[in-house]
């Protein structure tokens, strides 16, 4: 458990120290996204804004983005999705590199890979 507030204060501090330097997060945007499920690809458009508030849309599903954290160029936060009548809830770790993000969600189901680009 201290581990995990001492990880939590020095991500805070590393967000408080980015939003003094000015300028959105790198990792802010609208971004088009492919999920690699164990069901396939599944395209996504992910939207996380500088404010910490965002969403995940796609024709099979919506869904709020909470907790979005940035640091540096890493963006997390956690959506809760709803298959086939199971509440999934994905957390997401991933970097961003001018237009290309790439990271995970991880899920009760294993890890699945996230590559997007900026819209």
């Amino acid at each position: 458990m201290k581990k995990l507030l001492s990880g939590l204060l020095v991500l805070s501090l590393s967000v408080l120290v980015g939003c003094a330097a000015g300028g959105p997060p790198p990792a802010a945007g609208v971004w088009d996204a492919e999920i690699n499920s164990p069901m396939g690809a599944l395209p996504v458009v992910l939207t996380m804004n500088a404010d910490g508030s965002g969403e995940m849309a796609s024709d099979v599903l919506n869904a709020p983005l909470s907790g979005i954290v940035y640091a540096d160029s890493t963006a997390m936060f956690t959506a809760e999705i709803s298959v086939q009548g199971q509440e999934i809830v994905l957390d997401f770790t991933g970097s961003a590199e001018g237009d290309v993000l790439t990271g995970e969600f991880g899920s009760d189901f294993g890890a699945m890979g996230v590559t997007a680009t900026r819209q």
